[in-house]
């Protein structure tokens, strides 16, 4: 009667321990010290990704390569705008001998001792249209001697207008001004997507993390209920009610519970550190990931996301920039066959020993040269860089369309498994559910031996593989979204197009 009474009194304190789990499997834990509950911190998936965005290594260095993209584009703005320059030697000062050839044919030394200042200032505006230089130029040049006579002279050229005009050669102004406002876009895209692949790597380390802690919890409810149901078969085998073999296999449970407990505790310090390190947090902050409680319910058509990357993604740019950038070769490969440049200048010119007299009684100052360099015999040289680059161009156009190709293949892959998951989660929600009931109900079942321990071991094994795979399938259908996102720069959840002020990005 007394051993009734004992196993039926360790028969229920064992079934209600083992009932006292979390709706999501993992054990109620209870406060351990004040300190550990001080740096303690619950982290949800958006606010793990809000401080990635914000402080992370890998937003640090998309926001840099933003800025040298963004000044970049500023410096070829800047090109095209009038530019005031100052040029100028102030002083040459000289004190030499040099030769002097007498008609006889002999030579006499002369010395050369003065100082010389010359300055000039000119606004210059380079012309995209032609790819010349048109430049409004004022200079003064001075000399002054130190020996012989002692004269100074002033030339001055008050106003002097030139032009330097390459012809048939290449319009480098032309080209960069098709070139940067593409390459300028692809960079503002790729620091979105840079940003949205940020918040992939925080899912992954988020994921592991929360995976970790699940993994833990229900390993230390699995070393509580191995011990429990050990010992109410320590008492059941003293009343001859199960076997040795059954007794000795729930003591392996609970051995090998205990090594899962180990395991499961370093995982998830590794889990941590790792996603703590990503987001800049502080060793001394305990993280505690939350699990998303739902999903949005959204269904994608692979046309829509198509166009919407194609129109919206680095990609498109990137290809677009590779063709210019190619046809651009090609053309400077034609523009140094030969090589033709005009200088022209028009202006006024005054000489004289003083300063105000020199600006007075001006004279005409023009200058017209035309200068040609054409090759009569370079063997072929120049016609063959022009095939070259001909024919990096098709291997540039072979190579986008095979890159296009891929892009379309992925996101029609990307968007079929991104449908699927929805019924995936779905799936292993439910799946969880009812392994967690059947996992309790096993143990009731074994509690008045009508199931053997291998039959309550699958139903653990169950338990835990359900659970891990209602986790994964929850990251794979969040992977897939931000992927998506990533790709299109497009939040399907609002509908509205991903930006981002990028005149105050640059400023921070």
């Amino acid at each position: 009667m007394k051993k009734n009474t004992l196993l039926a009194s360790l028969l229920l304190f064992a079934v209600g321990a083992m009932a006292q789990t979390t709706p999501s499997g993992s054990t109620v834990t209870t406060q351990e010290s004040s300190d550990s509950v001080a740096h303690e911190r619950i982290i949800t998936l958006s606010e793990a990704i809000a401080l990635a965005r914000f402080q992370s290594v890998d937003a640090a260095v998309a926001l840099n390569q933003l800025k040298t993209a963004y000044w970049e584009y500023r410096t070829f703005r800047a090109d095209l705008l009038p530019e005031v320059n100052l040029t100028g030697t102030l002083p040459a000062y000289s004190k030499t001998y040099s030769l002097y050839q007498n008609s006889d044919a002999s030579f006499d030394p002369i010395r050369n001792n003065y100082i010389g200042l010359n300055g000039a200032l000119s606004i210059d505006q380079n012309i995209w249209l032609t790819g010349g230089k048109l430049s409004l130029i004022s200079s003064l040049d001075y000399m002054k001697q130190f020996n012989g006579n002692k004269l100074q002279h002033f030339v001055s050229i008050p106003v002097s207008l030139q032009l330097v005009q390459p012809i048939f050669g290449v319009n480098d102004t032309k080209w960069h001004r098709r070139i940067e406002p593409v390459r300028y876009a692809e960079a503002k895209a790729t620091f979105i997507t840079a940003t949205e692949e940020v918040t992939i790597k925080t899912i992954n380390y988020f994921f592991n993390l929360l995976l970790a802690k699940e993994s833990l919890s229900t390993a230390r409810q699995n070393k509580l209920n191995a011990d429990r149901l050990y010992e109410v078969a320590i008492a059941k085998r003293k009343m001859g009610q199960i076997s040795e073999n059954d007794l000795l296999q729930l003591k392996l449970n609970a051995l090998q519970g205990k090594a899962d407990v180990t395991d499961a505790e370093s995982n998830y310090s590794t889990q941590m550190f790792q996603l703590r390190s990503f987001l800049g947090l502080s060793e001394d902050e305990t993280l505690v990931p939350v699990a998303p409680q739902s999903a949005p319910d959204i269904s994608m058509d692979y046309n829509v996301v198509l166009n919407k990357a194609l129109d919206r993604n680095s990609f498109a740019q990137n290809i677009r920039r590779r063709q210019l950038e190619a046809d651009y070769a090609v053309a400077t490969a034609r523009g140094n066959l030969r090589s033709i440049s005009l200088t022209a200048s028009v202006g006024f010119t005054g000489a004289n020993k003083l300063f105000a007299d020199s600006y007075r009684d001006l004279v005409d100052n023009q200058v017209v040269s035309l200068g040609i360099s054409i090759p009569i015999l370079d063997w072929g040289k120049r016609r063959g860089k022009v095939r070259v680059a001909k024919s990096n161009r098709e291997v540039v156009l072979s190579q986008i369309k095979q890159e296009q190709m891929n892009f379309n293949q992925d996101i029609f892959l990307l968007v079929a498994n991104f449908n699927n998951q929805a019924q995936q989660l779905d799936i292993a929600r439910e799946a969880d559910s009812i392994a967690e009931k059947r996992y309790k109900t096993s143990i009731e079942t074994f509690m008045i031996g009508q199931i053997s321990t291998l039959e309550l071991n699958d139903a653990r094994n169950s338990k835990d593989s359900a659970r891990q795979k209602h986790i994964s399938e929850l990251f794979y259908y969040w992977y897939y979204f931000y992927q998506i996102r990533s790709l299109t720069l497009w939040d399907f959840e609002r509908n509205s197009e991903l930006e981002a002020d990028f005149e105050d990005i640059v400023k921070q």
